[in-house]
Order: structure tokens, then sequence, then C-alpha cells
């Protein structure tokens, strides 16, 4: 099966081990006392080592109280090594989690702050592998690599020293061996890490797949597509598995090439140093000294190795993630706010006080009632360069009007409301709201003035109660009943087991879809907005059912803006305009009755020629 590479090639380690530093050192007093730790426990190792040239120079001197001291202070240096090493591992896992915990929360606030486009052009079990196995990498080389690593850099620095200070004619083999080492692990780490940096790509590919099929699984298997699903699967399996393999291969061909070379660097420099031995030109403490260094000189660059797959695959993961931190905020330039306001002597007042009245502050605080005036003015848009959805789009909708879009799929309907609460900016024209651009208001104020009911509604892990409220996260027990009055909610919720406390798992899986856009409507309802956005709210809930919300929702919108995205003609015929879409543009705008006389589209939809959806 053909093998595909999406995955570039790393292109900015240094940014990656820059940013990670900048992580470490939000916490200097853990990490320089790790660094004191693991440097008492290497240069214990070190001492502990260099120890044997006296011992040994002692038992073969018969000074046998400087040998008892000999090997006190050994065993006094070696205890200390080993509390250092305690200390250090201890004190490196507070450490890590605290870093994991913040590059976790800076990832997650900064994915709130990116635009909607981000989240529909990537997968969203990709986005999840930043969270799961990209920072999984990094806590697997934090928690077992990184004071290893710093530990094994000290003992090599320190016994390349020390073997130069014992015998320096012997290190200067020992030298070339080293350089021979390191020259192969620089060549290994390299192409390891191109591979590292591909493997976490298929990874994130792979899990989103992996939801993609288990959230559709019904579709699957109603389309008995499960053999494409396996086969589409399996080549995502395949890429990660030959991206894996080429990671572990050159990483683990790293510990036999360390070994063999200091095997036969210790074979040379022992017979070498046995004959300097015996020309008198090194005594037998010192050599004896040298060689338990030359031999232990292949444990550190062992120990550095075999925790190199784990460092790259955490520099891949790192990468990922810093790379994800860069990407651009969504831009908000708005200074126009809303505020809650009251009359006083004719005039507006901005009070802290929520009094059900709102107005647009604007810099220099004037204050402009909100009325729900919204006008597209020759408004073109596309989702991508080139292909434009809506073309010249010019409609209105007066405050206290209930605007209706009809036709047929990807007319532009959903696209028109994505536009009025920004969720994608205008590539020509302008909207205003009450007269204002919407550009200059802050998103947020514009938002919270809309209220929206999607087709495809979410539902979060929590009670009833709970996923009405996150439409105003201050709503009392008692607006949130109201809410679910007016959405007609009330009834069923009531006869839930636990009522408003039920429980809501696995995005309202133990609801039926009526009854969770049902809990959709009043979400919006207990926001109270000024103007309320319906993308085919009533879709999935049946006629009888639909009349009763639909008391509610002229209730709740009396003297507000509505736009209603909607299929049934019950829902669309009593709204104050309809505006029929067709291929971006609209083509027909006016009343029920009005549009009936033109015969045009409307009239066809009506009569059941095309099919409204």
């Amino acid at each position: 099966m053909a093998r595909t590479f999406n995955g570039k090639r790393p292109q900015n380690l240094r940014f990656t081990v820059g940013a990670l530093l900048s992580y470490l050192g939000r916490h200097k007093f853990l990490m320089l006392l790790v660094a004191l730790l693991v440097t008492i426990s290497a240069l214990a190792n070190l001492l502990g080592t260099y120890m044997i040239r006296p011992i040994v120079n002692n038992l073969a001197g018969g000074g046998r109280e400087a040998l008892v001291q000999g090997v006190l202070t050994a065993g006094a240096i070696y205890l200390a090594g080993v509390l250092a090493a305690f200390g250090y591992t201890q004190t490196m896992v507070r450490a890590a989690q605290k870093v994991l915990y913040d590059i976790r929360k800076d990832l997650f606030a900064h994915l709130q702050t990116l635009p909607l486009r981000f989240f529909d052009s990537n997968k969203h079990g990709d986005i999840m592998s930043y969270f799961t196995n990209d920072v999984d990498t990094i806590a697997d080389a934090m928690n077992n690599s990184f004071a290893m690593v710093i530990q094994s850099f000290i003992q090599v620095v320190g016994t390349l020293v020390i073997l130069f200070i014992l015998n320096w004619r012997l290190s200067s083999v020992t030298a070339v061996f080293y350089a021979v080492m390191f020259l192969y692990i620089r060549f290994s780490g390299r192409k390891s890490k191109q591979y590292f940096s591909r493997q976490q790509v298929f990874l994130g590919e792979m899990d989103g797949y992996v939801q993609e099929m288990v959230s559709g699984q019904k579709v699957v298997k109603v389309f008995s597509h499960e053999e494409a699903a396996i086969e589409a699967f399996q080549d995502k399996n395949e890429n990660l598995r030959y991206a894996g393999t080429g990671a572990q291969s050159y990483a683990a061909t790293m510990i036999p090439a360390v070994v063999s070379i200091s095997y036969i660097n210790y074979a040379i420099v022992a017979v070498l140093g046995g004959i300097m031995a015996m020309k008198g030109m090194t005594d037998v403490g010192s050599l004896a000294s040298y060689l338990v260094f030359v031999r232990q000189a292949a444990m550190p660059i062992n120990q550095f190795t075999q925790q190199s797959s784990f460092l790259l695959s955490a520099l891949a993961g790192a990468e990922r993630i810093f790379e994800a931190m860069r990407l651009k905020p969504e831009l908000d330039q708005g200074t126009v706010r809303l505020a809650n306001v009251t009359e006083e002597d004719g005039k507006l007042k901005e009070c802290a006080s929520k009094t059900g009245r709102w107005a647009w502050k604007k810099e220099d605080g004037t204050l402009t009632p909100l009325r729900g005036d919204v006008r597209f003015h020759r408004v073109n848009f596309g989702y991508s360069n080139g292909r434009r959805v809506l073309k010249d789009i010019e409609l209105y909708a007066k405050p206290g009007q209930k605007i209706a879009f009809v036709g047929a799929t990807g007319a532009g309907k959903t696209t028109i409301t994505n536009l009025i609460n920004r969720f994608y900016d205008v590539q020509g024209g302008e909207i205003t709201y009450d007269g204002i651009n919407v550009k200059d208001i802050r998103k947020d104020d514009l938002r919270r003035s809309l209220g929206i009911v999607l087709q495809d509604t979410h539902l979060f892990t929590g009670t009833v109660a709970d996923n009405i409220r996150f439409g105003k996260l201050d709503a009392t027990q008692e607006e949130i009943e109201r809410a679910a009055r007016i959405a007609n909610a009330d009834s069923f919720i009531r006869r839930l087991p636990k009522g408003y406390d039920t429980m809501v798992t696995g995005d309202g899986g133990n609801l039926s879809q009526g009854q969770r856009q049902l809990l959709a409507i009043a979400r919006a309802a207990v926001s109270d907005p000024p103007v309320l956005i319906l993308d085919e709210a009533t879709s999935s809930i049946d006629t009888r059912t639909e009349a009763l919300i639909q008391k509610g929702m002229d209730a709740l919108m009396e003297g507000r803006t509505v736009f209603v995205i909607a299929h049934r003609l019950s829902t669309v015929r009593n709204a104050n305009a309809i505006l029929v879409l067709e291929d971006g543009r609209i083509i027909e705008r006016g009343g029920h009755e009005e549009l009936l006389a033109q015969k045009g589209m409307y009239y066809r939809l009506y009569h059941g020629m095309f099919e409204l959806s």
C-alpha cells in the first residue's frame, strides 16, 4: 500500500526549545533545585569512581588506616549521590506537572481565541491530539528524561576532564572514539526527529478519523460501510506504523553503536595502559581508576541515547503545540460595547443593574438604543478564495420584524446568519446593526446581543439545568424554569427521573432529538437576547410541539428582531418578510401572500414543486 507523508521536516527547533525553556523558567526555583541536586548526584558518581585511585594505591602500599578512610569517604560520597538522586526525581515530578499544567492551560485558552475557520478546517480529533498525544510526549520526556539528560551531560564532560587529568596520552585515544560516538548520535538523531515529527502528525490524523467513525457509527452501519471504514483506517494506521518504525529504527541503533564503540575503546586503552604501567609511565591506582572511568563513560552516553526517543518525540509534540499557540487569534478591533440602560428625563443612562433594555455605547460615551435594525449593504462573501457563497446581498430587518430565509441547500441561508454574529467577516460590502458597522462592535458584546439556536444541537455533560444555564451562567433556578416553560420544555423535564437535576450524557444521548432541541431553545430563552437567530431550530420537533413553542417564542421575541431559517411553511408564512435565496443571491422577497402572487420560486416551493431545505 502506498505511503504518503503529510508531515514536514521540523523547521523551528530553536523556537520550540526556546518556548519550552520559557515554561520551565516560570518555575525557576524548582528547576534550579533540580539542577543543583542533579549536579550533586553526577559529581558524586564521578568522585566516587575517582576514589578508586587512592584506595588501590593505599592497598598496594599497605596503608590500612588510609585504606579505611578512603573506603568510608567513597561510601559517604555515594550516599550523598543517592540522596541527591532521590531528591531531584521527586522535585522533577512536581516541576513537570506544573509545567504541563501551564502548557495545557495556555493552549486551551489560546484555542478559545482562534476564529471559527480554524475549527472548520481542522479535524476535532487532531485538535484533541494536542492535549493527549502531544502533551503526553512532553510529560514522558520531563518525567523520565530531562534530569537524566542533564546528569548524563555532566558525567560525560566530567569523565572526559578526569580522564585527561589521570592520563592525557590514553585520553587522546578515548577522545577520538567519543567523537565517533557523538557524530553517529547526531546523524541518527536528525533522522529520528524527522520521523517522530511525521509520527505525531499521523497520530493526530488517526485519532481524528477514529473519533469521526465512532461518533458516526450509526451512519456507517446504515450504509454498510464497515469494510470501507476499516480500509481507510488501515491506510492511516500503515502511515503511522511506517513513520513509527523509521523513528524507532534510527533511535534503536544508537545504543548498540555506542556500546560497540565503547568496548573497542576499552580494549585498546586497557592494552596501552597495561604497557604504560609496566614501563612505569603510570601508577596502578591511576590505571585502575582510569579503566573504570572508560568503562563507565559509555553509561551516561547510553542513558542519553536511551532517552533520545523520548526527547525527539517530545520535541515533535512540543513543536505542534507551540505552532498551534502561534496561530493568530480572532481579531477584534471593535470598540462599541453593549450596556444596560435606563431612561431618565427622556435620556438614556447606563446602569449596572439589569433593566431589560440595552444600548450600544461608543468610545465617546454616546448611547444608541439597541433596536435590532440589521442591514446588509452589497455584501459579498466566500469561505475560500475564488468562490463566492453570497453575491451582492442587500437586505434589511427592521426592529421587531421576523425575517425568514428559504432556499435549497447551499443557497447561503446559514452563511447570512454566520456573518451577522461575525463567525466570519465579509469580504465586500458591510453589515450594520442599528446603524453601526458590526466590525466596530466588540465581538463578545455583539454575540451577547444575539440568541442562536442551531439545527445541530450540542449538549454538554451535566444536568438539564446546567445545560439551560449555559445561555446565562448566573441564571437562577426560577429563570431556568421560566425559560423552559417558554420553550415548552418544562413538562418533559419534570417527567425525567430527577427533573432539572437529571444528568445529560453523550451529547444528550439519553434524550430524543426533539427534547434536545427544546433544551437548546430554552438555553437561548434564558439569555433573554435582543435578537434571535433560529437555524432550522424546530426541524426535529413535531408539528404540535412546534405550535406550542411558537407561542412561547412570540412572547419572548415581542418587539425584537428574529431571523429564521426553516423548511416548514408553518414557520415561514407568519414572517414579516420572506427572502428566497438561490446560488448566493436573493431572488425574491416579500410576505407570504405577496410571494405566492408572484408565482416564482416561492410559489413552486409552496406547491411542492421543490423541497424546502
